[in-house]
Parts: C-alpha cells; structure tokens; sequence
C-alpha cells in the first residue's frame, strides 16, 4: 500500500519506491530506500512528515502515493 495510507505512529518498512527515474533518485537522496524503516509523524492537508533514518522529513501526497510500504 502507498505511504500515504499508513497510520500515523506506525513504523513501516519500505517494499518498493515508483515513479520517474528521477523522482526515485531524488526520494532514494533523501533516504527512502527499499528495506528502510519509516514513520509517519504527521498528516498535514495531504502533505506527510515522515522520520526516515534520525530525520524528519515533508514529504508531497504526489511524492508519499509512490511509496510503497
């Protein structure tokens, strides 16, 4: 299922991250990577603020419906 579906609170683990080759690229720098764990902090108008490795991260609804938990 997408990012965006997961319950805030919950640690996810990253299955597959789509989209453009440089959508996956610029996802993959900011550290969504296959195999990685993620959490969603908060929910804002859509937009997503995520903990990926120690971070917190803002992540788009575009850019949270490509990743795949």
């Amino acid at each position: 299922m997408p990012l965006i579906l997961a319950d805030t609170g919950e640690e996810a683990v990253i299955r597959r991250v789509g989209g453009s080759p440089e959508m996956k690229k610029h996802l993959e720098d900011m550290g969504f990577t296959v195999g990685g764990a993620v959490t969603v902090l908060n929910a804002i108008g859509g937009n997503l603020i995520v903990k990926i490795k120690e971070s917190r991260v803002a992540v788009s609804r575009e850019m949270a419906g490509k990743i795949m938990i």
